[in-house]
């Protein structure tokens, strides 16, 4: 394994991540939160010393990695900036407790919005920016960010790939143009402009400069981290609408949007099928929720309002919420229940299974029926008319397998605490594992973590950053194999 390529790349993160904390020390100042920017500030110099020690110790590192490598590097990296990430909240005692504070962190990078806070609009303006810029952070991929702007690429032409197939959603990650590099740098500027556009809108519809920098981050990230208690529901009908629109689009694989922008290729992208399975399960369940929740109470047209946006934030793992849908008929729960397993697209800032996975298993069953009442005939899995390779359907497989086990294995563990439901638990480690933030019951959109004890909490963290890294680069970093290779190939690294 290369440890000092692995190191070199972790200092740029730190580098990069001491960088965007500034913007918050900023807020801090101009609001003269003293303490606030003080301590964002003092966070910023110790993740930058962190940074430059692992530059200095990893001096001389060639460039090169194998995927397991990738993996490794972008599983502990993770972890590396969520540690260093939750100082501004812990150093500040704003939230005092670093288990909490670190609970916070990965939910905000990881996109889950999860939170453990009782009183948000008690906490200093820098604190809540930062708080919300981390979805931003962690939406793209903060590694995708360092392919972009930093020069790593060498004669290795799988290095930068092994770190974005290892950070990027999806079951198949690959190249929107022929240089890595510039791969990152096009779905970073597709990034900044939708946000950007997003940032309009929600001006235009009154909201406040401040807000509107932060729900555009937590909308861009599909995140959830909201500056109000009620979420969205204080907000007009055209705030909450646009919200609503943006957390479709940043569902959509960001691959459409170049092949629109750059190529003109509208044909592929209506005929796109992740794309229209999507939308299928967006029109489907709010119809359905729709017609399920209309009553003398809930008209029609605020009914489909409503569950319009619940549907889209749900599916897009944004975590939002106009009201307590907690309230709901059972039968429109179970339907968010089925979106919390599917999430959004891959190539998104979305979280979930994917719907490209569920698209593919639903085509690799198809494949199994028809094999069994035509063995004799060879059959292939296709996807946008093209074959997709038996490693991308046997890792889709292995994926559903080690995702079903987690889910399993965490709501064990998270049950052990006795004050919560079983609905409760279980939607914990759906809302946290698939990013979405609000769950049911006594976690729902008008409840947070904050009861759940400290184990429960740290089970619930790495099931965000399960989730966020889609299972693999976690699991191969706490691999016993991966460190005897390690050991016994240590002279080469």
């Amino acid at each position: 394994m290369n440890f000092r390529m692995m190191g070199r790349v972790n200092a740029y993160v730190l580098a990069i991540e001491a960088v965007l904390m500034m913007p918050s020390a900023l807020v801090s100042v101009i609001y003269r939160e003293r303490v606030a920017a003080v301590s964002i500030f003092v966070s910023a110099l110790l993740t930058l010393a962190a940074a430059g020690i692992l530059y200095f110790i990893t001096r001389g590192a060639r460039k090169g990695m194998q995927a397991r490598d990738g993996m490794v590097c972008v599983g502990f990296s993770w972890i590396l900036m969520s540690t260093m990430g939750c100082l501004p909240f812990f150093l500040s005692r704003e939230i005092p407790n670093f288990i909490d504070a670190l609970f916070e962190t990965v939910s905000g990078f990881t996109t889950t919005g999860a939170s453990i806070l009782t009183d948000v609009e008690a906490m200093s303006h820098g604190l809540i920016f930062w708080r919300s810029f981390t979805h931003w952070i962690g939406g793209m991929g903060v590694l995708v960010f360092m392919l972009a702007i930093v020069p790593l690429s060498g004669k290795n032409t799988g290095f930068t790939l092994h770190l974005m197939r290892a950070e990027s959603p999806g079951p198949d990650v690959g190249k929107i143009t022929p240089r890595m590099k510039d791969s990152a740098r096009s779905l970073y500027l597709m990034y900044i402009f939708l946000t950007i556009l997003c940032f309009i809108f929600l001006l235009a519809g009154k909201m406040p400069v401040f807000g509107a920098f932060c729900t555009a981050f937590g909308i861009a990230g599909t995140g959830g981290f909201g500056i109000k208690a009620d979420s969205m529901l204080g907000y007009s009908d055209y705030l909450q609408t646009v919200s609503a629109v943006f957390m479709l689009l940043f569902g959509i694989n960001f691959t459409c949007y170049y092949l629109l922008a750059v190529k003109r290729e509208w044909k592929a992208v209506l005929k796109d099928e992740e794309l229209r399975l999507y939308l299928i399960f967006i029109g489907g369940a709010t119809a359905l929720i729709t017609w399920n929740i209309t009553s003398a109470a809930i008209p029609a047209r605020k009914a489909l309002h409503h569950a319009f946006f619940t549907v889209v934030s749900i599916i897009t793992t944004s975590g939002f919420a106009t009201l307590d849908f907690n309230k709901w008929p059972t039968f429109s729960k179970v339907i968010l229940l089925f979106l919390m397993f599917s999430g959004a697209c891959a190539g998104s800032t979305g979280g979930g299974i994917k719907v490209s996975r569920i698209l593919i298993l639903f085509k690799q069953l198809r494949r199994s029926i028809h094999q069994i009442l035509n063995p004799q005939k060879i059959q292939v899995v296709k996807v946008n008319r093209r074959t997709v390779s038996e490693t991308v359907v046997t890792n889709t497989s292995s994926y559903l397998i080690a995702y079903v086990f987690i889910v399993i294995v965490s709501f064990l563990l998270v049950s052990l605490n006795p004050d919560f439901s079983v609905e409760s638990n279980f939607s914990a480690v759906m809302c946290t594992f698939n990013n979405i933030g609000p769950g049911l019951d006594q976690v729902g959109p008008t409840s947070n973590f904050y009861a759940y004890d400290a184990f429960s909490k740290i089970v619930l963290t790495f099931d965000m950053l399960l989730g966020r890294l889609e299972i693999f680069p976690i699991l191969v970093l706490f691999s016993r194999k991966t460190w005897n290779n390690a050991v016994r190939h240590f002279p080469e690294a």
